[in-house]
């Protein structure tokens, strides 16, 4: 008998992907997919399930909700699945099992499956009740009004990951579903959009003054403004950035806060 295995995503190609790495594993029984985290907690009541691949964000209920609503006691060795590295960055520091990028690499789900397995072999499949704690803390932070904002990111780079410390970006270019992560001589591609990026980074800091611009204030050595509020941003190491007069009013925001 296998190991039964629930995947919920709400996106079909990352379903159809992870089921395919999975069949690769013949300890590893598949019975069932859900789109959202109502079905998932559905079929966690229903069924007796060993293995959780969870998406963190889905429509209505998303996967730290699951755990919320399921109870501790009752959630099986679950492997946190996102293609924000914001979120990723969080489970590693509260300790959660395990967490996978996406899009899922073969060597990396090999490697989530041993730390599976072992963890089932030892009968501590469940989380601890101080693990949980600080994930549901983690995740209330979001939205609390001293919230914290990530320090690092983690950024592929060919076959590797990244850890990226937050204060070295100087700026951020959008480039379609992409961000451009300026760091120094690099540019590092971070699968996130810059609207996203807007909502995860200290807006104290990190100021969107232009539709594919972010800047880092601390990295900004001098503001020229032409026109109504349209200029350009100069930054410490030369290089001068558009503005929008949208970016200007962010700008003014910050500094009045």
């Amino acid at each position: 008998m296998g190991l039964k295995t629930l995947i919920a995503d709400d996106e079909p190609l990352a379903r159809e992907r992870l089921r395919y790495l999975l069949s690769a594993d013949g300890e590893i029984e598949i019975i069932q997919e859900c789109r959202n985290g109502r079905d998932v907690i559905a079929a966690l009541t229903e069924n007796s399930i060993d293995v959780l691949f969870l998406d963190i964000q889905m429509p209505g209920v998303d996967g730290f909700k699951v755990f919320e609503e399921v109870g501790l006691k009752q959630m099986p060795v679950t492997v946190f699945v996102t293609a924000h590295n914001q979120y990723a960055v969080q489970a590693f520091e509260v300790h959660a099992l395990d967490y996978l990028t996406k899009p899922v690499e073969p060597e990396r789900l090999q490697a989530t499956l041993a730390r599976v397995k072992e963890q089932i072999s030892s009968r501590s499949a469940l989380l601890t009740q101080e693990q949980m704690k600080s994930l549901l803390a983690g995740l209330a932070s979001g939205s609390a009004l001293q919230r914290e904002y990530p320090k690092r990111l983690l950024v592929r780079n060919g076959t590797k990951d990244l850890f990226v410390c937050v204060s070295d970006i100087e700026w951020i270019e959008a480039a379609d579903y992409y961000s451009c992560l300026h760091v120094g001589a690099k540019s590092l591609m971070l699968r996130e959009s810059i609207k996203q990026l807007t909502k995860t980074l200290d807006p104290d800091k990190f100021v969107r003054v232009h539709r594919s611009i972010i800047v880092n204030l601390d990295h900004v050595r001098e503001i020229i403004r032409e026109g109504q509020g349209e200029g350009s941003i100069v930054l410490t190491n030369g290089q001068r950035l558009r503005m929008s007069k949208a970016g200007w009013q962010s700008l003014l925001a910050v500094s009045h806060a």
